[in-house]
């Protein structure tokens, strides 16, 4: 038996017992701990996305408090804090894959949907100029009230001048929504969405978890040509 907040006892399940048992276990036997959002997911791709992830992750759906004292009860201190970035639609990711490498196959797994009223931006939102399939009429005071400047071209709308429909962060209003999916823009991504991790080699947390490979590419490659145009000036040669 237990006290809930306003000090009444209720009975904790056998079935509540052993699922905090067994998610703590699971907690003290693998590498990664992982917590993502599944948020909005449909069941369809819910499933979809557990199917890929098998051989490599477990994922488990369980409720906040019962994740939380199975964190209290495997007894390590630095996976506590995985608890301060518990929400309710997480599901829990048991892996010997290191974070980072497991968060990047569930970004891969993602996929891309239109923009509803009301999503948050998880980027700027630009749309370029160009031709579209869209016939003269209505849609150019659609597009224009987004702030495209169009023409027409043999009776479709072309884009003149793009413009940032949206900023990172903002809510997407119902008229850039419109716009957005006319245009066949599909700025939203649908699946697992890393949130924190707990590495029990390093014994650390993450949230940073996400990782723009091709920045980081390309950034990478930035500096390899920085570092050889450096190492002629200065003659040093290396293999």
């Amino acid at each position: 038996m237990i006290k809930d907040s306003n000090g009444k006892i209720s009975t904790v399940s056998e079935e509540k017992k052993q699922l905090v048992k067994d998610l703590a276990v699971k907690m003290q036997r693998n590498r990664t701990v992982l917590l993502a959002s599944s948020k909005g997911l449909p069941g369809k791709q819910f499933h979809e996305i557990k199917k890929k992830l098998r051989g490599a992750a477990e994922l488990k759906v369980a409720k906040k408090s019962t994740i939380s004292k199975a964190i209290e009860a495997t007894g390590k201190g630095a996976l506590q804090n995985l608890k301060i970035s518990l929400e309710s639609d997480y599901v829990l990711l048991f892996s010997d894959i290191e974070p980072f490498e497991l968060s990047s196959m569930l970004i891969d797994f993602q996929s891309s949907r239109r923009a509803k009223t009301g999503d948050i931006a998880p980027y700027d939102i630009e749309v370029e100029p160009g031709p579209t399939e869209l016939v003269a009429g209505p849609a150019i005071s659609e597009l224009s009230g987004v702030g495209l400047k169009v023409k027409v071209t043999e009776g479709k709308l072309e884009i003149i001048k793009g413009a940032t429909v949206v900023k990172k962060g903002e809510a997407i209003k119902a008229n850039v929504a419109s716009v957005l999916g006319k245009l066949n823009v599909s700025p939203m991504k649908v699946g697992f969405l890393p949130i924190a991790a707990f590495d029990g080699k390093d014994d650390k947390i993450y949230t940073d978890l996400i990782i723009d490979k091709v920045a980081t590419l390309g950034s990478l490659k930035e500096m390899v040509r920085r570092a050889l145009g450096f190492a002629v000036a200065v003659k040093y040669p290396t293999q």
